[in-house]
């Protein structure tokens, strides 16, 4: 049943909304006359159906408050409710950015504490927050990559990255001025370090790694990347993206990293998706400390300040100080949890991944025969028979009332379906999601249709993705035909 538009409820007799006269006087600056709008054609519709409209349109969608969310690589957990109150406080919500800092010391010393936190956790010497997301966070590091070779005049003009790394990472060292070099995964999906060694030519800046991997496999020679990495003279990245398996275990920092971005909307308690909220911090060792965004918090003898003196700073990265709603729920998060809980977080996300892995092994296909970390990846070679396709088990899937997992990637896994269940599923939803996973097995094999045409029981159906992205429509037309216009 498809759901009208709020237009298509108006009934004149509602008489639901009703908007006073406007008493800004008419001698004000403000648009020209002709511009002005001089009359708004609300619906008329009872407050009840308002709410009864958004509520409705609210449960079409899916999101994780309402069921379960396997996007792989993408850590879509349920998060405490507590921290969206604490953002909220008007001593928080209600600060302007171009408040003095004598007027913000409470906010001051929030960022202040989240980056010492930030630092902890990471192993690493300082921090900046301003980044508005991972991708944004990545080019910050390289920016930093590029800053510190100069300063030692040194003019790099590579960076390596692995074949499972994230997507983003070869757009953002184009961005960032240099040219991406992939370096293959062997047989284990993991850096294959001769080919490395052979890679790390005078030229190169840095090598940028994602660990665990986009294959949910943990670096476990990464001792030797580092040490083969610095003795080339270049620096080490981390993609911290998947740092939902390694707080409280392991610290990029005693692992040889230089440079790691956080994705605090992934890890660290901000709901993300559909564009937003992000905060994607930076961490680096002590010797690029000087090259980060300005300006930088610091303490005063009677609180906190900004400090703008830095004159090897590659500059400011974001308007004012980064997205401070999720830097208060990303700290929120921290103090609730603490060290323990932080290492228990990561621990558990890891346990559901490997339960996922058990429990459809030897039904669809292991790429790579090992214990994952927070995500599992598995190929639908053995699934995709009678013309299917992997894309087909994803859409069956949301006749289950879940989410899709992430499909065709990493593009180095044929057919690739990649789960990361989280620590916030409970045993039971990971049993239902094996058992639809397994009746999707038996279907592909007895019943091909049923995937071929799924999903049955969305509010919409089985759409041609090819066409809508090339013949873009977002116009609304009527049954009647009016209110029509070719997009």
């Amino acid at each position: 049943m498809s759901t009208p538009l709020i237009f298509k409820l108006n009934n004149q007799t509602a008489g639901s909304s009703h908007i006073p006269p406007s008493d800004i006087p008419e001698d004000i600056a403000g648009p020209p006359r002709e511009m002005r709008r001089r009359e708004l054609d609300l619906p008329q519709v009872a407050e009840s159906e308002v709410v009864r409209h958004f509520i409705n349109l609210s449960t079409m969608n899916h999101h994780v408050d309402k069921g379960f969310y396997p996007l792989g690589s993408c850590t879509m957990k349920y998060n405490p409710k507590v921290s969206e109150t604490l953002a909220a406080l008007p001593g928080f919500a209600g600060l302007h950015p171009h408040q003095p800092a004598a007027t913000i010391q409470g906010a001051l010393e929030l960022m202040a504490t989240l980056e010492e936190w930030l630092c902890e956790i990471t192993g690493l010497s300082a921090v900046t927050l301003q980044p508005a997301a991972g991708a944004h966070g990545e080019l910050t590091g390289m920016l930093l990559t590029r800053a510190y070779h100069r300063s030692r005049h040194d003019m790099r003009t590579k960076v390596l990255i692995p074949d499972s790394s994230h997507g983003t990472n070869p757009a953002t060292i184009v961005m960032a001025g240099f040219e991406p070099v992939p370096i293959p995964s062997d047989r284990s999906g993991r850096i294959d370090l001769k080919a490395l060694q052979e890679a790390l030519t005078p030229d190169i800046a840095a090598l940028m790694v994602t660990n665990p991997n986009t294959l949910g496999l943990f670096e476990n020679r990464i001792d030797e990347v580092a040490e083969a990495v610095h003795d080339a003279g270049a620096l080490l990245y981390m993609d911290g993206a998947n740092m939902n398996a390694l707080m409280g275990l392991a610290r990029p920092g005693d692992l040889g990293f230089d440079i790691v971005h956080l994705n605090l909307h992934k890890t660290f308690s901000t709901p993300h998706g559909g564009g937003g909220p992000g905060s994607g911090p930076v961490a680096v060792s002590a010797d690029l400390g000087r090259f980060l965004p300005v300006p930088r918090i610091m303490r005063t003898g009677d609180g906190f300040d900004w400090d703008w003196d830095r004159p090897e700073s590659i500059g400011r990265v974001q308007a004012f100080a980064g997205n401070f709603g999720v830097l208060v729920r990303a700290a929120a998060y921290i103090r609730s949890l603490g060290s323990e809980g932080l290492k228990r977080v990561s621990e558990t996300a890891i346990l559901n991944a490997n339960y996922l892995r058990a429990g459809l092994i030897g039904i669809y296909k292991l790429p790579y025969d090992d214990l994952c970390m927070h995500e599992v990846v598995f190929s639908a070679d053995n699934q995709c028979i009678n013309g299917l396709k992997v894309v087909d088990i994803a859409k069956r899937l949301l006749d289950f009332g879940f989410h899709a997992p992430t499909v065709s990637f990493p593009l180095i896994v044929h057919q690739a379906l990649m789960m990361e269940p989280t620590e916030t599923e409970t045993l039971a939803t990971l049993d239902s999601f094996i058992e639809a996973l397994k009746r999707i097995d038996r279907e592909a094999r007895e019943n091909p249709d049923m995937l071929k045409n799924a999903p049955h029981n969305t509010p919409v159906s089985r759409l041609d993705e090819a066409s809508a992205a090339r013949r873009l429509d977002v116009c609304y037309r009527d049954g009647a035909g009016g209110n029509s216009s070719e997009g």
